[in-house]
């Protein structure tokens, strides 16, 4: 017999701790190699954490919606025959004695304290905190009932990253003190603080109530939560605004419709109207570079690379973002099998967690359901989104040498939402002017 220690794996170069949604094997059960052992959740990508080994799972190191450093040892599986032998490490040592208390009488006070300081689950609280606050509050080992008792210097009273990061400092100096663990027995660690309290009135209020019979009470899935406090935290941290422009786009319904079947036939990809908007983009950020940036506090961060992210919807009715990378040195056929590759994998639950990290810009396509324009919410920290309206045949005013007449255009809106505290009503209206003459001076014979 060995035992084998069952590490998180590295899941990208941006990825650096992921939470456990499920355990898929108890402790006894049978695995087999490749046979998937727990799925886990960084804050956008869902994914199974597989066996190398055939073996008996004998012990689980953390818990259900624990967080879990790449690299750590997520649970210990016994095998038979020559397989592996692995020493558990020291750096284990500590989690397991946690997340087992069976293996000793009572804690030490060190080990009360590290309770204390866990990762905490900030979703209950009844204040908001941005996922930037949540994530510096996790590695800190502040509390929630710490957190709720920061005074925010943001709107609303809301915590800022100046104000948590100035809240670490103090603590570190002493200056203010964390609330002290109570040190009688373990148990008393896990009862809630006074501070907490409200939270959880707070929580039992809000449960909604049916009038009758048959309404049905269902729970945000965790996704649908990630997705509401992104939307949240991005209406409550830029100033939104909008502008609006109507484009003339026959020419490339034309185009299109000529070389779709060549399109597919040598590349093997279908060729949708997307990528030919995508190249459009790209080409406009390049020529305005002031919307390819990201605000940092009080600070404008101009990003080298144009990462062009592209909302999917996904078939359980979410929202994801993949991110198609270096999107300005990309052809017509690059940005297509680009596009093509991530909605497919988006919509099969295959995206890793890189390909929705490092985005700049992002495009929504609100045509696909049928809407004319929509006034879409900025993917923080980014500074703009272009929401893409469905094309439509309308009567429009033709101008020719001969004299103006009434014809029938393929045409459709460009809705621009961006952030006014860094994008003014010039660059942000200019930069959706670009996207727009981009696309109607389409070349109908070029080549793809």
């Amino acid at each position: 017999m060995a035992r084998f220690e069952l590490k998180l794996p590295k899941m990208g170069e941006s990825v650096a701790e992921a939470t456990i949604t499920n355990w898929l094997k108890e402790v006894g059960d049978r695995i087999e190699a490749d046979e998937a052992v727990l799925e886990i959740a960084t804050d956008k990508v869902d994914s199974e954490v597989p066996s190398e080994v055939s073996g008996v799972l004998v012990e689980q190191l953390f818990g259900k919606d624990d967080l879990v450093q790449v690299g750590q040892t997520i649970a210990i599986i016994e095998t038979e025959g020559d397989a592996p032998a692995v020493k558990i490490v020291e750096e284990t040592a500590a989690p397991a004695e946690v997340a087992d208390p069976e293996t000793s009488g009572e804690k030490t006070i060190e080990a009360v304290k590290e309770d204390v300081s866990a990762p905490q689950d900030f979703t209950s609280s009844d204040k908001f905190f941005s996922p930037l606050v949540k994530n510096i509050a996790k590695e800190e080992g502040i509390s929630i009932a710490e957190l709720e008792n920061i005074q925010g210097s943001g709107k609303d009273g809301r915590v800022t990253k100046d104000d948590i990061l100035k809240y670490t400092e103090d603590r570190k100096l002493g200056v203010v003190q964390a609330p002290k663990a109570v040190e009688e027995t373990p148990k008393a660690v896990v009862q809630a603080p006074k501070a907490v309290e409200p939270v959880v009135q707070k929580s039992q209020q809000t449960v909604p109530v049916s009038v009758n019979g048959g309404d049905e009470i269902i729970e945000m899935d965790r996704m649908r939560k990630l997705i509401s406090g992104y939307m949240i935290a991005s209406v409550q941290t830029s100033a939104h605004v909008q502008s609006f422009i109507e484009v003339d786009v026959t020419n490339i319904v034309k185009w299109r419709d000529k070389v779709k079947t060549a399109f597919e036939k040598r590349e093997g990809e279908k060729l949708t109207f997307t990528p030919i908007m995508m190249e459009a983009v790209a080409k406009a950020l390049k020529d305005f570079p002031g919307m390819n940036i990201s605000v940092d506090g009080e600070y404008i961060i101009k990003k080298k690379n144009i990462n062009l992210g592209m909302a999917a919807a996904l078939p359980n009715g979410n929202l994801i973002v993949p991110v198609i990378k270096n999107a300005d040195q990309l052809n017509l056929v690059g940005m297509a099998k680009a596009v093509n590759d991530l909605g497919n994998r988006a919509k099969a639950g295959k995206l890793k967690p890189d390909d929705t990290q490092g985005g700049t810009y992002t495009v929504t396509n609100v045509g696909t359901f049928g809407s004319v324009f929509g006034t879409p919410i900025i993917n923080q920290p980014q500074v703009g989104i272009l929401a893409l309206g469905a094309i439509r045949k309308v009567p429009a005013v033709i101008e020719t040498p001969e004299g103006d007449f009434i014809g029938i255009r393929q045409k459709m809106f460009l809705s621009h939402s961006y952030d006014h505290r860094v994008v003014d009503g010039a660059l942000g209206g200019s930069f959706v002017k670009r996207v727009a003459e981009y696309l109607e001076a389409f070349d109908v014979d070029r080549d793809f």
